[in-house]
Order: structure tokens, then sequence, then C-alpha cells
């Protein structure tokens, strides 16, 4: 490789160019940022944590990496550590929290923990977790009806949880995964499910309506919503919330796999849950929500010259994500 083409290494994934516009036109689609895992060896950012997996302990890994990791790497989390000693407490931590964080309401709420350490916190939660429990509706049971709504904060409180009246006949209650008898949904038991959406809206806005949320124009700092699958949940529940304030396990990009399909929850929380211990450096990132100011990378901004003059590390210092990470920057 020629001199003119190692000042063309993108310093985010470390690819390679022929010429400078190559590398800002790859800057540009990229979206590399602060958020992506990184290799604590090398530095190297990748998209997806599978793929900071395969570089470390995969088929072909890269040799040193693999060497450092291999020594002092924790391999439920990624982390590489100052060595031996610090691997082996981590790792306790690490399999603690995997092993005592069971139940759907008790994974979200280590998930909705994630990252945010060091971050600055206001007062109150910032965010909450939220799980629902489903029966089956329609002639064959497959419909899904909530049943059960629980809210919890980010120290596992559980902050609001409710049996909800269905509004359409129960025809399976799925009681080996769900645990709901038809005792529950009774009148005496189980809530309106606009009482519940109220309650659980009132929570999440943080005392103010939707419509300033959406309008970026509240004061009230609304709660992060975090879930697995929220869109299905929320749908069944019959509400809506602002993207930017959602983080949803099944969709957020460095927990996907690496063909863009979601993971299950039990996957993600034998694999990744320790992470939640996991810094980066923030970023200042618009809170708009519609798709065009979301996904737009902050190179656009610039001048295809001035990108050209740019050094490789310049040129990530000012990329940003494509999507909304777990360290709350959009608050």
């Amino acid at each position: 490789m020629d001199t003119e083409s190692l000042r063309n290494k993108c310093a985010a994934c470390y690819r390679q160019f022929n010429k400078k516009e190559h590398l800002v036109e790859h800057s540009k689609i990229s979206f590399h940022s602060a958020h992506e895992p990184m290799c604590g060896v090398c530095g190297k950012h990748c998209r997806y944590f599978e793929s900071l997996r395969e570089h470390l302990i995969g088929p072909l890994p890269k040799l040193e990496c693999a060497r450092v990791f291999s020594a002092r790497g924790c391999n439920l989390c990624l982390t590489i550590l100052n060595g031996p000693n610090a691997v082996r407490s981590h790792r306790q931590t690490c399999q603690f929290s995997r092993k005592n964080l069971g139940s759907p309401s008790d994974i979200l709420s280590g998930m909705s923990n994630m990252s945010i350490n060091g971050c600055g916190r206001t007062r109150g939660p910032q965010a909450f977790a939220l799980g629902c429990k489903m029966v089956g509706g329609g002639s064959d049971g497959s419909l899904d009806i909530c049943a059960k709504v629980c809210l919890i904060d980010e120290d596992k409180r559980i902050i609001y949880q409710a049996f909800v009246k269905p509004l359409i006949p129960v025809t399976n209650y799925r009681y080996e995964t769900t645990g709901v008898r038809p005792e529950y949904l009774r009148d005496s038991n189980a809530m309106q499910l606009r009482d519940v959406q109220k309650i659980i809206q009132d929570f999440l806005c943080n005392g103010e309506p939707i419509w300033k949320i959406r309008s970026s124009k509240g004061t009230g700092k609304p709660r992060i919503l975090v879930g697995h699958g929220l869109d299905h949940d929320l749908d069944c529940l019959g509400m809506e919330y602002p993207s930017n304030f959602i983080r949803d396990t099944a969709k957020y990009p460095p927990l996907m796999k690496t063909s863009k399909l979601s993971n299950s929850l039990k996957y993600l929380t034998q694999a990744y849950l320790g992470m939640r211990n996991l810094n980066h450096k923030s970023e200042e990132v618009s809170t708009a929500t519609d798709a065009q100011n979301r996904n737009k990378n902050n190179l656009s901004s610039w001048r295809q010259s001035e990108l050209e003059k740019m050094t490789p590390n310049q040129l990530l210092a000012i990329s940003r994500s494509d999507y909304y990470c777990w360290c709350f920057d959009s608050k």
C-alpha cells in the first residue's frame, strides 16, 4: 500500500482508500462515532458487538488483539481490563448480573442502566423499562392482547404494574409463559386500558402533555423508554412515544446481528448484559424526531473541499451515529 493510501485510512474501521475523496464518501455513509463498539486493544470501531466478538475471538481473529484479550479480556462484555486480577473481579460482576436478572422486568431494568455511568444524571430516574404480558385472542388464540404491564426504574424498583382488562374475549391465556389466569382479568382485579395508558404516559412524560414532547418545547425532561420489541408493546397498549426517547434492545444497531436482524432478549442477556458498565464519550445530537434530521450525518453540513483537507481523525471527530445511544446524549 502506497503512502497516499495509508493517509486515506479510516480512523474508525481502518479501511484504506486510494483517494481522499473516497474516504470522505465512506465517512458520510458509515456514521462512525464514539457510540460504536470498539476494540480495547487496537481501537478499531465495529458496527455490531457480534463483529467485535469475531474480531477478538472469532475463527479468524486479529492475532495481537486476540492474544491480549485471552489474557485480560471479559468474554461476556468484551472489555479489556488491566490484568488477570481485574478480569476475575470483573467476570464475577458480569456473571452475577446475568445470573440474577432473570425475569423480563429485571432484564430490562439492567438494560435501562446501560452506559449511563458518568454521563451526568438529572434528579429522579432518567429511564423507565416497560414490559408486557400478552394473552391470546381470536379464534386460534394467536392475536396478542396486553394482559399485564410493568414499569420499572433504573434501580429495578417497580414504579407501576397492573393487570389490563382485555377489550376482546381471551381465547388462550398462555399460562405457561404469562402466569395469567382468568380471574386476574376480571373487573375487580384488572384496570381499563384507557386508565393504564394515562398512568404510563404521565410517568414517561414527567407531567407534560405528549404534544410538547413531540415538538421539543417541553421543559419537564421526559423519560427514556427502554424495552425489547417496544413497537409491539406500545401498539398493544394503543400508545405512541417519540422515537428519540426510545431505546429498544431489538432495534439498537450494536446489539443486532451482522445481518441486521434482531437478537432475542434471552441471548442479549446472556451475552452482553455486562456492557451496561461501559462508558464512552458523549456527543451533541439533535432531538429532532423526523427521519431526515435523525439520519443526517454531521459531515453533510461541510463542503466537500473542506472535508478533503481534513485528516482521518478529524473526519471521525465530526461524524455522528445514525441511531440514539443508551448514554442519553439526546437529553
